[in-house]
């Protein structure tokens, strides 16, 4: 039986939040799994990652293998990689627009 570590997606529509699941290769994404050992919420900022570390290295040692957004997360719940923050992503029109008020602030100077 091949064992991973990876997220199954609760919460509502467009509302996401995910349970770290230790599961089946073969059990569905939201199905059957045999324990949970986190969660990760991306809709807050920062975003919140609870992980039982533990768990998750005794799972690892029986040989579950952790996908690779949960190798990540793993990384930032033990503090090995910072968490990222999520900016705010500018249109053309608002790069252009900025890009253009900076210019003439250099020139005026």
């Amino acid at each position: 039986m091949a064992l991973k570590i990876r997220l199954a997606r609760a919460g509502a529509h467009k509302a996401p939040f995910y349970r770290v699941v230790a599961a089946d290769s073969r059990a569905p994404r939201d199905g059957r799994f045999i324990e949970i050992l986190g969660r990760y919420n991306p809709r807050n900022q920062p975003s919140i990652v609870e992980l039982d570390i533990e768990k998750v290295d005794a799972w690892i040692a029986k040989g579950a293998q952790p996908t690779e957004t949960v190798a990540k997360l793993i990384a930032i719940a033990k503090g090995e990689t910072p968490a990222p923050v999520a900016g705010k992503k500018m249109s053309r029109k608002a790069k252009a627009k900025a890009a253009a008020a900076e210019k003439s602030t250099e020139a005026a100077e």
